[in-house]
């Protein structure tokens, strides 16, 4: 297990694909060996386990649908395309917010790893069934290029103006755009506030329970930080009136004193 560390290093890429292998010799050996030694009750009841394993021992590098965690088979590797963070394990959500006030009004989890463009006729199914009507336009960014149009919504991502583009319609598209950047905050606010970073609940299902309630908690906290607000308002306006009476009748009196 030491030797196969810092395997990307160049002095080190030989002993760690060596080491590699060892560990992968040593897991087949003791799977068969305990495979061997049991009894037909159990290996009726451990099966499932035991073809996860012999799956992950002849995976290879270039295959799909790897098996990355024994308790949780789903997992998927997502490319995330950054340089800090270039993959996440885990499962692919999607969140629908608000242009303006940044209201998640829908959540979805997705098995396996599906293309983006692919999963915006369910985000679109979702809101229309909890807010009850269907948007009319859709901002989304380059990664779920595909569609224009999804039954009767109109998809806009950004894109090079075209030859004759009003100034009007450049300055609305780019306002667009701006809002839609919007959403960036609001997935990290999700991801590190209300547990979507790393999820406890098991299986498919799991992931979509998670993702639903990471939604629900970031609407609900944000209901509470404006009745937060109102509340502090209040107060303060009370207070300024009170503040205001006091200062009025201390006026009065020092007027009437001076006066005698």
């Amino acid at each position: 297990m030491i030797d196969q560390r810092f395997h990307q290093h160049p002095k080190r890429r030989k002993k760690a694909k060596a080491a590699l292998k060892k560990i992968k010799t040593i897991a087949g050996r003791q799977a068969r060996d305990i495979e061997r030694k049991f009894t037909p009750e159990q290996k009726e009841k451990y099966q499932e386990l035991f073809i996860t394993i012999n799956k992950i021992l002849v995976q290879q590098r270039g295959d799909k649908n790897k098996i990355y965690s024994l308790h949780e088979p789903e997992v998927r590797c997502l490319a995330k395309g950054k340089e800090a963070k270039k993959f996440e394990f885990g499962n692919k959500s999607g969140f629908v917010v608000t242009k303006t006030s940044k209201i998640v009004v829908g959540a979805l989890a997705f098995e396996d790893n599906p293309y983006d463009g692919h999963t915006l006729e369910e985000h679109l199914k979702q809101t229309e069934f909890l807010v009850g009507k269907r948007p009319k336009v859709g901002i989304v960014d380059r990664g779920y290029k595909g569609k224009k149009r999804i039954e009767g919504t109109e998809i806009v991502l950004p894109s090079v103006p075209k030859k004759g583009t009003r100034q009007y319609q450049k300055q609305k598209a780019r306002k667009r755009f701006r809002a839609r950047a919007g959403i960036e905050p609001v997935i990290g606010h999700i991801k590190h506030d209300h547990r979507m970073l790393r999820n406890y609940l098991k299986g498919t299902k799991g992931d979509m329970m998670n993702t639903i309630l990471a939604g629900t908690a970031f609407n609900l906290k944000k209901m509470l930080n404006r009745i937060k607000e109102q509340i502090l308002f209040a107060i303060f306006r009370l207070v300024n009136i009170i503040l205001d009476n006091i200062f009025k009748k201390s006026n009065v009196q020092n007027m009437g004193v001076f006066q005698g």
